[in-house]
């Protein structure tokens, strides 16, 4: 046999097209399945010019070898793989296709003697994908050192396309058990990411029930083609009738984000990579599936927060095409919906969670995800609790099973035991009873009881947070993160834009002041119509915020002017993040000063008092107070990167996430520093961040000297329960012996301290 790499089209001399209706007709033919598996390998062995063709499918967890050309025919049924387990189990596990000239020295090469695989040198590999998920794979092997193309790995993917049309039926009719999916009905318990607090529990409904194409080769392409235009149609006209129903509502981040989906539902490159995999002879609904494999590959290589929400909008577009295209196959509707849902999905777009009614969707469980996708950022103003990176989250899940779901600790409990809804129960009795306790405390100010008034603020980004301050009984706004605005567009929004949503935000908080926080974006938070630099090693300490916005001033001060000129007549408050040195805020400053000479200068209205101040969260600022607090009305700790910077310690790193603490004599001493150095020059300062929403670390901060704490809405009524049974001289006098001390963390110490006291913590 012919061992050179294929100089031809994918597929061989025969032609992509022709090989599929020649594997379509060795299917239908007469004669056991395992018959037409034979044929089949022998099929694409010759086609792709390889001396090996061989499939292994999923039968009881293992990977079995069903059929082969080439190998040793005496392994068939009698070699298996363990999912991971050498390059094939790789490929299972990663899902993706891989091709390698030199298997033999990849670290997961693994020959198994008894198949004679010892002499090929080069392997490539594609998963055999059923409903979304793998039940098997397809593998190439050459004695030479070949160098399979990228057109030749799509073309195996194609190939396995259409082998799991067999799969699905005559192989499965005769051997049971092989390539289904579904759990083995025993509780399980996974860990993931809180992308939202909360705590629920409910009937799993299955975002996209899996709709299984079941016919990949077409036998018409013009057909298929004009069936995926009319599909695309109806797709858009869905979007731009989602788009206006959002424009009619109040708010504003809905309609933001459907204008960023919207655009991709008429992306010309997605619509032409749909077009170009019906021409190589696949019906309308196999093409979908096939650029969504695709999508979902690049995914898993993209580390750009950005790009990859980008994407998972493209992957919610494609769910959405494929059923207009199979007329509403796996359609959730309201009437369908359980009175207590938790909606599974491997992710979501956020019109997808629009389209549910959202009274019935008690949680949200994602088996990708992150905290600042979109569904996310829409799913917590609905106050929807949300876990993300549930790790083999579909293959555990089943339509209509049994959900708790722990947002608060990114658990979720799948078909819980009795010992798991006993907690469930206790906890939410536990939660409902604080939950009266605080709406009671709703309008009783936040004093201690020796008389010290301590002012508790929200952390607000989008318009529905702002129904909390009314709610919660909230002091004010310490932080407005003002770059979600920018998040969930597609295009930088005018002036006259962000100054109507600045005027709403400002009319909603009527009396309670608001204090803006500038553009806080780079590192994970990127735009798609700004410049970035590309894999940055350290995002987090790199091109973000404040040095973003000094690099292009007319983004600062484009966003400025719209703020002074929402704030006509009303008292405006600015803040400028991660400030590292004084001459970065002095810049930032003039360009404020530039603005508001120009408002003067154009006659138009301008605020009736401004306030400007400065986050603090880079260790470096701390040592130049002295030259800082001059020039500042105002200083706002921002907890969370501070002492991400403090301890040299990545946030978002697992490994790292119970090393250090906030409550940490090294932390609580800085931070006192901060505290006494503002309050003698009489600057006002407060804190904004994580530890602000917990009780025992809002009490160690107010016991430093802390009266204005920033925090989510969820965390008012707790911390205003701990202030109002605090006696403050009595914990300052407690803690005075410890900021020199040795130790880890004082949190035992504080918490011992509370519960000696009577502190409800």
């Amino acid at each position: 046999m012919n061992t050179a790499s294929p100089s031809g089209p994918p597929g061989g001399p025969s032609g992509p097209r022709i090989l599929l209706r020649r594997l379509r007709e060795v299917m239908a033919g007469s004669g056991a399945a395992q018959e037409r598996m034979d044929q089949l390998v022998t099929v694409i062995a010759a086609n792709m010019v390889a001396e090996v063709c061989s499939i292994y499918l999923l039968r009881d967890g293992l990977l079995e070898l069903f059929a082969t050309e080439g190998l040793n025919r005496g392994a068939v049924h009698q070699t298996t793989l363990r999912i991971g387990e050498g390059l094939v189990g790789q490929i299972a596990q990663a899902a993706r296709p891989m091709a390698l000239s030199e298997a033999r020295t990849h670290p997961n090469f693994a020959a198994r003697p008894e198949t004679g695989e010892e002499d090929y040198h080069s392997l490539m590999g594609v998963p055999v994908l059923r409903g979304g998920r793998v039940v098997g794979v397809l593998v190439l092997q050459n004695r030479t050192n070949r160098d399979y193309s990228n057109d030749e790995v799509e073309a195996m993917q194609t190939i396995a396309m259409v082998l799991a049309e067999m799969v699905g039926g005559a192989l499965q009719a005769e051997v049971p058990g092989v390539g289904t999916f579904g759990s083995d009905g025993l509780p399980r318990r996974l860990a993931g990411l809180s992308l939202n607090e909360g705590l629920a529990r409910g009937v799993a409904v299955l975002h996209e029930p899996r709709i299984v194409v079941e016919q990949h080769v077409a036998d018409d392409i013009d057909i298929e083609a004009e069936r995926l235009n009319m599909a695309l149609r109806e797709l858009r006209v869905q979007v731009d009738s989602m788009l206006q129903a959002a424009i009619a509502e109040p708010g504003g981040e809905s309609r933001d984000i459907l204008e960023t989906y919207r655009m991709f539902a008429h992306d010309k490159g997605w619509m032409a990579r749909l077009h170009e995999a019906i021409r190589s002879g696949l019906t309308a609904e196999a093409a979908v599936e096939r650029v969504q494999v695709e999508n979902r590959a690049r995914m898993s290589e993209i580390s750009d927060a950005y790009l990859r929400e980008r994407l998972h909008d493209l992957e919610d577009l494609s769910n959405r095409l494929m059923r207009h295209l199979t007329q509403g196959v796996g359609q959730m509707t309201d009437r369908d919906l359980p009175e207590e849902a938790v909606v599974v999905a491997w992710n979501m777009g956020p019109a997808e969670l629009l389209d549910y009614d959202v009274n019935r969707i008690k949680a949200l469980v994602l088996e990708e995800g992150s905290p600042t996708s979109h569904v996310a950022i829409v799913a917590r103003a609905l106050q929807i609790p949300v876990i993300g990176r549930l790790d083999q989250l579909l293959d555990a899940v089943e339509g209509g099973d049994d959900l708790v779901v722990d947002g608060d600790n990114g658990q979720l409990f799948v078909r819980p035991g009795a010992d798991a809804l006993e907690a469930f129960s206790a906890n939410l009795d536990m939660r409902q009873a604080k939950a009266a306790q605080y709406a009671a405390l709703r309008d009783q100010p936040a004093v201690t009881k020796d008389g010290t008034r301590i002012h508790l603020n929200l952390n607000a980004g989008l318009l529905a947070d702002l129904p909390h301050l009314d709610g919660t009984g909230a002091d004010g706004i310490g932080l407005y993160r003002t770059e979600l605005h920018f998040m969930v567009r597609a295009t930088l929004p005018t002036v006259s834009m962000q100054s109507e949503f600045y005027g709403r935000v400002l009319d909603q908080a009527g009396e309670l002041p608001v204090v803006f926080r500038t553009l806080d974006v780079g590192g994970d938070k990127m735009l798609p119509y700004l410049a970035r630099y590309d894999d940055e090693k350290n995002p987090a300490m790199g091109w973000r915020a404040i040095r973003l916005s000094l690099d292009r001033p007319v983004l600062l001060r484009m966003q400025i002017r719209a703020l002074l000129k929402a704030a006509a007549g009303r008292p405006l408050a600015i803040m400028f993040p991660m400030i590292a040195e004084v001459s970065e805020f002095v810049a930032a400053r003039a360009l404020l000063d530039r603005e508001i000479d120009r408002q003067g200068r154009m006659g138009e209205p301008g605020p009736s008092s401004i306030k400007v101040g400065t986050m603090l969260e880079v260790p470096s600022l701390a040592f130049q107070l002295g030259a800082l607090l001059p020039l500042v009305d105002f200083v706002s700790i921002g907890s969370n990167d501070l002492m991400q910077f403090l301890f040299a310690s990545d946030r978002g790193n697992p490994r790292l996430a119970n090393r250090y603490d906030e409550l940490s004599p090294s932390a609580l001493s800085l931070v006192r520093d901060i505290v006494q150095r503002c309050d003698s020059v009489g600057v006002p300062v407060s804190l904004c961040g994580e530890a602000a929403g917990r009780p025992v670390d809002a009490m160690a901060l107010i016991g430093l000297g802390l009266r204005s704490i920033s925090m989510g809405a969820a965390s008012i009524g707790a911390v205003k329960m701990m202030v109002r049974s605090l006696d403050l001289p009595a914990l300052q006098a407690f803690m005075v012996d410890f900021y020199d001390s040795p130790d880890h963390s004082l949190r035992k110490v504080l918490t011992k301290f509370a519960e000696d006291n009577g502190v409800a913590i």
